[in-house]
């Protein structure tokens, strides 16, 4: 009899064991599973935090440096204005458009300053601003058609930094095509 009292209560501890050792491991099961879902979830959520930063940047810097260009041929227009002596009221409407164009130019500045923690972006995006400002500040007409290359030139090394911190690489190829085109495009304009 002890003998089956024995049979019985090892049946029932092993039954017992084999319930404690299937709650355990479900436990063990659904907080693992939690686990790597939270990870999940968390890389998910990094991933679009980073992404919609991206998209913010890229939105920032191509506002930026197309105002930046519709600046710079708003000064170019005030400068054949004031170099040519065309009607005053051509030059009232140049200047007062050079006007907007710079307060627009700089909030966009702004933006892409607070946007960008890339230093070469925000030294190119401001140096970019500042020549362009300047550029109508000379009566002689080779410097103004040097300031005319420089701009345009210091205007594609933005949007080629630019290019680099939202993750499009620039080959020194595309670099050399884009030095090339703003020296045609200088001596067509010049």
């Amino acid at each position: 009899m002890w003998q089956g009292v024995d049979v019985r209560s090892t049946v029932r501890m092993e039954t017992v064991a084999a319930s404690v050792i299937a709650v355990v491991g479900t436990l063990l099961g659904a907080g693992i599973t939690h686990m790597f879902q939270r990870r999940s979830l968390e890389r998910t959520e990094t991933s679009a935090r980073r992404e919609r930063l991206r998209q913010e940047r890229l939105d920032a810097y191509c506002s930026y440096a197309g105002l930046l260009v519709s600046l710079r041929r708003v000064l170019v227009s005030r400068w054949y204005c004031v170099t040519e002596n065309r009607p005053a009221e051509e030059a009232k409407e140049a200047r007062y458009r050079s006007y907007d164009l710079r307060s627009e130019a700089q909030e966009a500045l702004f933006r892409v300053l607070m946007l960008t923690a890339d230093d070469l972006v925000v030294r190119q995006a401001k140096e970019a601003f500042d020549q362009v400002l300047e550029m109508h500040h000379t009566t002689d007409v080779q410097e103004f058609a040097d300031r005319r290359c420089a701009t345009k030139d210091l205007i594609d090394a933005f949007v080629a930094a630019a290019k680099r911190d939202v993750g499009g690489p620039v080959t020194p190829v595309q670099a050399d095509r884009g030095r090339a085109s703003s020296s045609t495009a200088a001596a067509m304009s010049g």
